[in-house]
């Protein structure tokens, strides 16, 4: 098919492109502008991007228009697909229909660890030769890309419950014909969609209920919501809970667990590292593979991409990227980095960027997520909101105590680091977005 993909540089939507032209299907797209890495990305797979968004972008040759979430109806392309009839559909309709299909669903969902679970289920289901298919939000270090296309029965995906386009305000992973269900985590989080935490608990109840009685429900007992979520819910699938691992430890290189009174590692961090891998591992065993499959493959595993990415180091100052942002992500990410650099400071950067972390209904909660970190500069929002809404990041910097500072730019943030660091520290950037290129700025200057 022709297909055309209106906000083609989105994550999720650039890598849905790469999947749809690694099956055959002749891809173009737009978007506002698209930047480095997905232009490279897009280029390096001979899929066109046009820029800015306008009406002659589109003909009437195309067979399906994918429409982004990011799309609203009154869009100049998404009217214009209106006017010459074309058959629209968002990326979770179209990645159901063409590439799930009749395959078994793996799906990862949760308020956290969603990208790192993905990634260590088609790992291990790759090391033992099951060659299955995927999709996932980050990069995979045992691969190159985020998607896959495998001729094995497995497909896994990324279970987001964010919204799925104009026309479809419920969360992507309703789509995902959940085989397999790994709930690995339920708090409040996308304020800008959900009023409260109840109406998220209500639909990963609905994803739960998907589940058919041959499939399995993994779910992670530590989150009272995803309680709440299961007794709503109308259970056919069978149930596996778990909650963490027998025993666990922790070193430089990752976890090394007991599960099942048998030695499991995994090149994973901190308690909710532990509790990932436990899920994971529990949602294997249910598609049939075994003990000794499972631990061979979490033991190749290399991780993703930001999280806890060691950019570079010099001078003895590590520097490290991740992806957290929710104040749960950023202290157990914390926490994780302060068990791994065990007697070595770990200062905390940060950059509230989402539309979440950008509004003050966590600001009580920032205020407690770096009690790990023996420094902590906070850049400022990097999303203008009403200042009635919007995170104070000044006062944010005044509660954690005299180790934060807050910054009017990245650029004094970099200049204070360049002066201050201290040696052997460890600069933890974390951002959901690319922090202003501060970790490159931070090797150069250190």
């Amino acid at each position: 098919m022709k297909v055309y993909l209106i906000g083609i540089a989105g994550t999720a939507m650039g890598a849905f492109a790469g999947l749809l032209k690694q099956a055959g299907h002749e891809v173009t797209g737009s978007d506002n502008a698209v930047y480095p890495p997905m232009n490279d990305k897009l280029q390096e797979w001979g899929i066109e991007a046009r820029t800015p968004y306008q009406a002659s972008n589109l003909n009437a040759d195309i067979d399906l228009v994918v429409v982004g979430n990011v799309v609203s109806k009154n869009h100049v392309e998404a009217q214009e697909a209106k006017n010459l009839g074309l058959k629209c559909q968002s990326f979770p309709e179209t990645l159901a229909q063409l590439f799930i299909g009749d395959k078994r669903s793996l799906v990862a969902a949760g308020t956290h660890g969603k990208t790192t679970c993905s990634a260590l289920l088609a790992h291990v289901l790759m090391h033992a030769g099951k060659d299955p298919s995927f999709l996932m939000g980050g990069i995979p270090q045992n691969f190159k890309e985020s998607f896959r296309l495998g001729k094995g029965p497995f497909f896994v995906v990324e279970g987001d419950e964010y919204d799925t386009a104009y026309f479809d305000k419920g969360p992507k992973f309703l789509h995902y014909k959940p085989f397999y269900l790994l709930c690995s985590s339920l708090e409040y989080d996308h304020a800008d969609i959900y009023d409260n935490v109840d109406q998220i608990v209500e639909r990963f109840s609905q994803v739960i209920s998907l589940v058919p009685k041959e499939g399995t429900v993994v779910l992670n007992t530590n989150f009272p919501e995803l309680k709440k979520a299961l007794a709503k819910s109308k259970l056919k699938a069978s149930l596996v809970e778990y909650s963490e691992p027998d025993e666990w430890s922790e070193s430089a290189s990752g976890l090394r667990m007991m599960i099942d009174e048998r030695p499991v590692e995994v090149g994973l961090s901190g308690r909710h590292g532990a509790q990932n891998a436990l899920g994971c591992y529990r949602i294997l065993q249910a598609a049939g593979l075994s003990h000794d499959e499972i631990a061979s493959g979490f033991k190749t595993f290399k991780g993703v991409k930001r999280r806890l990415e060691v950019i570079g180091e010099k001078n003895g100052v590590t520097i490290i990227d991740d992806f957290a942002h929710h104040p749960t992500a950023v202290r157990l990410t914390l926490e994780g980095a302060k068990k791994r650099y065990q007697e070595r400071p770990v200062w905390a950067l940060f950059e509230p960027r989402s539309t979440s972390s950008c509004r003050s209904i966590f600001q009580d909660d920032y205020a407690k997520s770096f009690e790990a970190a023996d420094q902590v500069l906070l850049a400022p929002c990097g999303r203008q909101l009403d200042p009635a809404v919007s995170l104070d990041v000044k006062k944010l910097a005044s509660d954690i105590g005299k180790k934060a500072a807050a910054f009017d730019s990245i650029d004094d943030i970099v200049s204070y680091a360049k002066k201050h660091v201290s040696p052997k520290a460890v600069l933890l950037c974390m951002s959901n977005g690319s922090f202003g290129g501060i970790h490159k700025r931070l090797l150069e200057g250190v």
